[in-house]
């Protein structure tokens, strides 16, 4: 899954940008410029991905982007271990059973769960793999 959401920016009254993201309804944020807005809006989104991983709520797939609306790309850190908890949940596999099969303690997995822990890809990587899955990096143009 790509972690690219589409936002839209409105004026609000007052003329500040207000951001919003159909797939995260709990993410808005604001700025007084087209360029504060994004910046504001991919803090906004890592912080709604951050939440819902933490709770273990649903994380959506991307909507197709509407004319109008513009990409904002999850950091590259907590998209992994968003992917990570999709892939926990999809196979149903607990944090101490992916801890077994690579041999690590529990511990290890929850910190590769925590938005907040620096965790290194390549563990992330192994995790995804032991559980059927690739975690893939692109990049692109901006």
């Amino acid at each position: 899954m790509r972690f690219v959401y589409p936002a839209r920016l409105r004026p609000d009254c007052t003329g500040e940008l207000v951001v919003s993201f159909r797939d995260l309804p709990e993410c808005l944020t604001s700025g007084s410029n087209e360029a504060e807005a994004l910046a504001e809006a991919a803090d906004a989104l890592e912080e709604a991905i951050a939440g819902r991983i933490n709770r273990a709520d649903c994380i959506p797939v991307p909507s197709q982007r509407c004319a109008g609306e513009y990409p904002v790309a999850v950091p590259p850190e907590t998209a992994a271990k968003a992917a990570l908890a999709l892939a926990l949940h999809r196979t149903g596999v607990t944090p101490a059973a992916l801890a077994a099969r690579l041999g690590i303690e529990e511990k290890s997995v929850r910190r590769m769960l925590d938005p907040r822990h620096r965790s290194s890809a390549n563990r992330i990587h192994q995790a995804l793999h032991a559980l059927g899955h690739d975690l893939v990096l692109e990049s692109r143009a901006a």
